[in-house]
């Protein structure tokens, strides 16, 4: 198991990166690193694990902060991240640490300790225990869809599936082969949790051995080979709110990995053909030909709610013109905003010999020039 690597670097980007360059980083890389699209590398899971949490951290301002103070601190030291001096995947010390810091808790760090909690949100509990109260806190899983326009401006449910893992059905989650025994593992010797460590810090993790659970089975599960869980796919129908804007995300409350973890999904939003959004207001842009911008007329437009609205164009109206329909935008907590119209005008492409004498005739009465 590799020790907690630094989040910049597990993003790839720098100290310095803006909150634009850390998402743009964290999209890329979590399409690459998805479950979904690596099947066969079990390795994939965690790293996009990893990517989440290091997002989680440093998009949000507070966490991001109180992560730079543990980085000034030496937490996360070496071109490895932290524990780089020789932590693999035993729980050894890190060098100049103290004899005894291969059982250092975090929670007997003082102010440290409580800047890592404030990050993370928890204290560094030993034991299987408090490793499993880590993996559920953990188990937050994020996914991406894009759904239409008038879907995000009305609201409405769009249905996703997702391959995530779930409690072996063989073994109720234990990991081990039926009539096997259950032994404590000789890694952890029990706790669920390794420590890795440098310079007098040390944070707690899952043991890479038996995963947390303090147990390791003599005969290892022939379903999930030992791991306690299996990968299937889950359909999950995602509530949209109505005005929902592009790149929000909600929050699926226990429908994450084993029904205890919630599911994070970041909305995008299709472009219409016809609408584009402001705030609350949509504009639409509706083609009128030369006759009708010189001269007036009346049209039908359609609303987003298929509704029809009889719209006047006065004589002379000049392309690129807003006329706005009241009370037909996209409603939101209580406010409603309007529709615009935009004349873009048309003019035809090729003329008969007979039409350019007429426009030439128009063009002399009215003193233009051509």
């Amino acid at each position: 198991m590799a020790a907690q690597r630094d989040y910049y670097q597990l993003l790839g980007v720098a100290e310095t990166a803006t909150t634009d360059e850390i998402k743009k980083a964290f999209r890329r890389l979590a399409k690459q690193h998805h479950p979904d699209r690596n099947p066969n590398n079990p390795q994939a899971a965690e790293r996009f694990k990893e990517i989440n949490e290091a997002h989680d951290v440093l998009s949000d301002t507070e966490k991001r902060k109180k992560y730079d103070q543990l980085r000034r601190y030496g937490a996360f030291a070496g071109p490895g991240g932290f524990g780089s001096g020789g932590g693999g995947s035993t729980a050894r010390r890190g060098r100049g640490a103290p004899p005894d810091s291969g059982d250092f808790d975090i929670s007997d760090l003082g102010g440290l300790g409580d800047i890592f909690s404030s990050i993370f949100g928890r204290r560094g509990a030993g034991g299987a225990a408090g490793a499993a109260g880590r993996e559920a806190e953990l188990e937050e899983t994020e996914t991406e869809v894009t759904i239409p326009f008038r879907v995000a401006a009305l609201g409405g449910t769009v249905p996703i599936t997702l391959v995530m893992p779930e409690v072996c059905p063989t073994c109720s989650g234990t990991g081990a082969a039926k009539g096997a025994t259950v032994n404590t593992c000789p890694e952890c010797k029990g706790r669920g949790t390794v420590s890795f460590g440098q310079g007098g810090f040390a944070v707690n993790r899952p043991c890479p051995v038996c995963r947390g659970k303090g147990t390791v089975p003599s005969q290892r599960c022939p379903t999930c080979q030992g791991s306690g869980e299996v990968r299937v796919e889950k359909r999950i129908n995602v509530e949209i709110p109505v005005g929902v804007e592009d790149g929000a995300r909600l929050r699926l409350k226990n429908q994450g990995p084993k029904g205890r973890g919630d599911l994070i999904v970041q909305i995008h939003v299709a472009p219409d053909r016809f609408f584009r959004r402001e705030g609350l207001d949509l504009i639409g842009v509706i083609p009128i030909n030369l006759a009708q911008a010189l001269l007036g007329s009346r049209i039908k437009v359609k609303t987003l709610d298929d509704k029809r609205v009889v719209l006047r164009i006065p004589p002379g109206t000049q392309h690129g013109q807003k006329f706005r329909i009241p009370g037909h935008g996209i409603e939101k907590n209580g406010r409603r905003g309007d529709m615009y119209v935009e004349t873009h005008v048309t003019l035809p492409e090729k003329l008969s010999s007979e039409e350019q004498e007429a426009v030439k005739s128009f063009a002399e009465k009215a003193g233009l020039k051509y």
